[in-house]
């Protein structure tokens, strides 16, 4: 490991128990800062009712650490807008937002549209699939945020079990096979200065605006990686830090559909390494069949969606 790394994890690796609430809160004061969550759905009406009802209740309610909650919905074919929308999220569909635009698949698209239609200074997002949730997952990360004016970007880290409490197989700390076995090596060989990220690919992250606004988002699952690289490149590894914020429950995706997300960090890398041009952007994957195995190809996302500074109707929103 590189000494830069090894001096900035004892420097900007911390636990959320770092940051009580009433210094988080001090510093909110101090600052006048406003901070919105994001939460991308698509299908969570299981899961993100509870989510957006610990955030109103711990960090609306109880303290005002949270000015707003938005649920932006990709086009579920579920409850999930009725549920967050019940849970008191503000929610605003994918497609209604910027639509001169066309929306295209992504959790990497949806994140982009949401700086569109959130207000605050400092903006968290959190998947919207998490079990047993913790207010710590937005307190922990925006809390340096706050407090450390230096800091511009933090990743919650956690342990991630690869099976929820009472299922068969449950495994400490085998939840992140992504992570282990595509984004660390890249990230390793290619940007070693990031090898400190526990969770590199985690979707728990805050940051300020005026560094969102900056920064190019892939459309798919590449967007985590992708900005990370980004922006070591656009303020410096100090400006980056993680938080401790426990265990993360979640429902697991299956074998295919992890060699899906891997293809798509694997493009993503790609353009940042030489923005070169696939000869053919697609994973071909093979499903047992009667009679042998067919055959299934994906394209992979291959679209990026420019800074939204750059972004006209942006513009003239914070103009205004």
């Amino acid at each position: 490991m590189l000494e830069e790394v090894e001096r900035w994890l004892s420097t900007r690796s911390w636990s959320v128990t770092d940051r009580p609430l009433h210094q988080i809160l001090a510093a909110k004061r101090a600052s006048g800062s406003s901070v919105s969550v994001v939460l991308p759905a698509l299908d969570e009406e299981e899961t993100v009712g509870e989510i957006v009802a610990v955030i109103r209740h711990d960090l609306m309610r109880q303290v005002p650490l949270v000015d707003e909650i938005v649920v932006v919905d990709s086009g579920s074919t579920d409850r999930t807008s009725e549920v967050a929308a019940a849970a008191g999220a503000t929610v605003v569909h994918r497609d209604a937002i910027l639509p001169r635009v066309p929306a295209v698949p992504g959790k990497g698209e949806v994140l982009w549209r949401s700086l569109l239609v959130t207000h605050g200074d400092i903006i968290c997002f959190v998947d919207a699939d998490l079990r047993e949730f913790s207010s710590d997952f937005v307190s922990g990360i925006v809390g340096p945020l706050l407090t450390d004016p230096d800091v511009d970007l933090v990743k919650a880290m956690y342990d991630r079990p690869l099976a929820l409490p009472g299922e068969t197989g449950t495994a400490a700390g085998q939840g992140g096979r992504v992570t282990e076995l595509m984004a660390r090596p890249l990230l390793n060989m290619h940007w070693p200065q990031l090898a400190g990220f526990v969770q590199p690919l985690g979707g728990e992250y805050a940051a300020r605006r005026s560094l969102l606004e900056r920064l190019p988002f892939p459309v798919g699952y590449g967007v985590e990686l992708g900005m990370l690289v980004d922006a070591l490149h656009l303020v410096g590894l100090d400006a980056l830090a993680q938080v401790d914020v426990g265990v993360r429950l979640h429902r697991h995706q299956d074998g295919q559909a992890l060699g899906r997300m891997a293809a798509a960090i694997y493009r993503t890398a790609q353009l940042r390494l030489a923005r070169g041009h696939l000869v053919r952007p697609a994973l071909t994957q093979f499903e047992r069949v009667e009679g042998g195995f067919e055959p299934r190809t994906y394209s992979v996302d291959t679209a990026e969606r420019p800074p939204m500074a750059e972004i006209a109707e942006y513009a003239n929103r914070w103009a205004a």
